[in-house]
């Protein structure tokens, strides 16, 4: 293995965790590490006497946590757009992306309830049909994706990794198909983003979202949005102050410029600043980065195999057909016990359960003894 994926040592000192805790549910709710607990109380304090609020709140600290972002992404940073929720930037691409009538919006079967609800909006105010793509028996989702694909499809909605049980798509795949349709590429990679290197240039999506708070570890309410070039001109979903050339000197603020802040950032949320929680997610985007997408994913892989060969000798069957992101395991349901999850914080293990799988969802802060409470919890749970 190379230097540059030489696996990462357990983390768990950098996050408050206790030993006797095994959290796998990272696709829920990532913890948060120490060095953002202590940034986050330094920004509170600071918030509690505002006339310490200087410009490098309102300005310099967004534009670090948008440059931190886009280098974990591989993107220009001119191409993102900080925003609240993965709802709101979907809610952008879809103010800003018309086909014609009669067309159809694409999406997979039990995605994101987001991502379904912005499509099924989108296609009653414009006289499309959202058709959802479900699989056969033993078919991976890439394969049910293509093969639905007709002249009619003309946006392609879909997330990276399904979030109930970390099944792969193949995104180069689902665009050569979307790009061959002239049809348009929406991806949530809120479930992949951090963890898995998306080359944006082989993909080449109109807009990918994501949230902050799960496999990126930072503060709720702080997401992201890469807004391709051909529609950086677009329509933001609000007209705030901050999205406008000239908005840093305050003495001029109504001297109204109808000229927008240079690229995706037009599309920045109004209160993008978020003076208590900006410098927790860049502390946490600067450790990211220093570990590395490949790196990350490559530990988690590791993790991850050792749980699903243990598992399947239990007799727990992935619920995964094909291929699977190297940070997310979805097992099928034991038959008869109900209350899974319930059952396994019992004994202090903390995972998810997402349709018919039990997700379970590791990161660098789980030990070999995590690991450990996780198999006896799971053998527990057939005995019962």
């Amino acid at each position: 293995m190379s230097n540059e994926l030489r696996l990462l040592e357990c983390q768990r000192a950098l996050f408050d965790l206790p030993e006797s805790v095994a959290f796998f549910n990272c696709a829920n709710v990532g913890p948060l590490m120490r060095a953002a607990q202590v940034a986050g109380q330094v920004s509170y304090e600071r918030r509690a006497q505002p006339w310490r609020i200087d410009g490098a709140d309102w300005f310099g600290d967004v534009e670090r946590r948008r440059s931190l972002f886009a280098s974990l992404a591989g993107v220009s940073a001119e191409n993102v757009a900080l925003v609240p929720a993965a709802s709101y930037g979907l809610a952008v691409a879809a103010g800003n992306l018309r086909i014609p009538a009669g067309r159809r919006v694409l999406v997979i079967d039990e995605d994101f309830p987001s991502n379904v609800y912005t499509w099924r909006r989108y296609c009653e105010q414009h006289g499309h049909e959202l058709l959802t793509v479900r699989r056969e028996s033993g078919q991976e989702w890439t394969e049910a994706v293509l093969g639905a694909f007709d002249e009619r499809v003309g946006i392609v909605a879909v997330p990276n990794v399904h979030w109930t049980d970390g099944a792969l798509l193949d995104l180069r795949a689902i665009s050569a198909r979307t790009r061959a349709a002239g049809a348009r590429l929406v991806v949530d990679a809120s479930q992949s983003l951090g963890m898995l290197r998306l080359d944006f240039d082989a993909v080449r999506p109109d807009y990918v979202v994501t949230v902050g708070y799960k496999w990126l570890l930072g503060p709720y309410g702080l997401a992201y949005l890469y807004v391709a070039d051909e529609h950086l001109d677009g329509e933001p979903l609000e007209e705030n102050w901050v999205g406008r050339e000239g908005s840093e000197d305050f003495a001029r603020l109504v001297d109204y410029r109808d000229e927008y802040r240079g690229g995706a950032r037009r599309f920045d949320v109004g209160e993008r600043a978020c003076f208590e929680s900006t410098r927790a997610a860049i502390a946490v985007l600067e450790k990211l980065v220093e570990w590395g997408c490949d790196r990350i994913a490559a530990t988690l892989a590791h993790k991850v195999a050792s749980i699903l060969e243990t598992a399947t000798q239990l007799g727990f069957a992935p619920t995964t057909r094909g291929p699977r992101a190297p940070h997310m395991l979805g097992l099928a349901l034991p038959r008869g016990i109900s209350d899974v999850a319930a059952r396994m914080r019992e004994r202090n293990v903390y995972v998810s359960v997402r349709g018919s799988a039990m997700r379970i969802s590791p990161h660098v802060y789980n030990s070999d003894a995590d690991i450990e409470l996780l198999l006896r919890a799971l053998s527990a749970l057939l005995a019962a």
